[in-house]
């Protein structure tokens, strides 16, 4: 009998300007750490935040462009984290809400317009 293979952890890759500039922004306003970065000069790095990793790289070192990234983090208390976020400078979309697909949410853009949206259940219901 063949061993299956299961999966055991992704990382969404966001394409940025300036790595190391990326990084400062994802450590000082969003509150990730730094878990490496990569190459002389710097093009490639990783930052974590309560086990959700993001990969940034290098606008020079692919042919995607910038700013085109997405996400959906889930998170426990989306009010709170929005409070944190918006209090360290982060540049918000809109304030939590609850929709009608059944969550509460909110978005994000980075220093290069990649979207983060940030989001957990809530009590509202699809018609």
């Amino acid at each position: 009998m063949e061993r299956r293979a299961s999966l055991c952890g992704a990382a969404t890759v966001f394409v940025v300007q300036d790595v190391l500039r990326a990084v400062e922004h994802y450590r000082d306003v969003l509150g990730f750490q730094t878990e490496f970065t990569y190459g002389q000069p710097v093009f490639y790095a990783g930052v974590e935040r309560d086990g959700v990793m993001i990969h940034l790289q290098a606008a020079s070192e692919t042919k995607r462009q910038p700013g085109h990234g997405a996400v959906n983090v889930f998170v426990t208390d989306v009010d709170a984290l929005y409070r944190e976020l918006k209090s360290r400078g982060a540049r918000t979309l809109n304030e939590p809400k609850d929709y009608p697909y059944g969550m509460r949410d909110f978005d994000i853009h980075d220093l290069d317009g990649n979207q983060l949206c940030f989001g957990m259940e809530c009590n509202q219901q699809m018609p």
